[in-house]
């Protein structure tokens, strides 16, 4: 796996595995050793050694990047995006800070990133798309404030993501890829809407994406599978309900056992 992806990759196996009860098959010793020696001095966590820290791959150290409009940069050049918003919420709420941060600022950023269509984008004025959606109601999870989404509308876009051929794509006239079978079904999860789009022919899809082979997920029937469509095609279809796997959280993609363990629950619409 490429360098820039490696503390990601960590992240999509561990929670996987967990998913699949098998998580006693990793090493653990190993896995402890490597993120330890992606921790920075500014307590920020890099995505393999050597590399920069940033807030996608960090746990820590997001005061600092959080803007005058509440946004969040990812790291000290100073992007802008709402993705970053969510790894911040996410991350404090995790370690129990989340009033270490402006959260009225930073709901308000998030919120003036809302379409016309229901959506978000990763900044004011950009297009709505399924992972940005899912990273701006996360965040509004997260922080009590779904209730300021049109559930109704936004479900209805993300419902028109669905294909004759049962997949989903992130936005019109896309592909379907089994990683929006994560983005898309979460954020419906997270507004009650779940039930709006065809379930079964979503299950069709996700699990013939699969390689007979070597078990894993692509992001299409036929395509090379990955760590990163294994992880969002189980996650799916633990949101679908497969029996055979554990519940998982459509906020923070975790294990709900690992959620309730230490007890951080965030807000989602019944």
């Amino acid at each position: 796996m490429s360098e820039y992806l490696r503390m990601s990759g960590v992240y999509w196996g561990l929670t996987v595995m967990d998913l699949m009860g098998q998580l006693h098959r990793m090493n653990k010793d190993e896995i402890l050793a490597f993120i330890k020696s992606c921790q920075h001095e500014c307590g920020g966590i890099s995505a393999s050694i050597g590399h920069d820290p940033h807030l996608l791959y960090t746990l820590s150290a997001v005061q600092s990047l959080q803007k005058e409009d509440g946004s969040f940069a990812g790291d000290k050049w100073g992007e802008i995006d709402t993705r970053f918003s969510f790894c911040a919420a996410a991350t404090l709420a995790l370690l129990g800070k989340l009033d270490a941060i402006d959260v009225g600022k930073a709901v308000e950023f998030v919120l003036s990133c809302m379409n016309f269509d229901g959506g978000f984008g990763c900044r004011p004025g950009s297009e709505s798309h399924a992972g940005q959606i899912y990273c701006c109601t996360g965040f509004l999870a997260i922080t009590d404030q779904l209730h300021q989404i049109n559930v109704d509308l936004l479900g209805w876009w993300l419902c028109e993501r669905q294909l004759p051929s049962g997949g989903l794509n992130g936005r019109p006239e896309k592909l379907p890829d089994v990683c929006y079978s994560w983005w898309v079904l979460a954020s419906l999860k997270m507004i009650g809407r779940l039930h709006w789009i065809d379930r079964e022919k979503l299950r069709c899809f996700i699990l013939a994406c699969q390689d007979e082979e070597t078990g894993g997920f692509a992001d299409r029937p036929g395509d090379m599978v990955d760590p990163f469509h294994t992880l969002f095609g189980i996650a799916g279809l633990s949101l679908l309900g497969e029996e055979q796997i554990k519940a998982v959280n459509p906020v923070f993609c975790m294990p709900e056992d690992v959620l309730q363990r230490i007890n951080v629950q965030p807000e989602l619409v019944s």
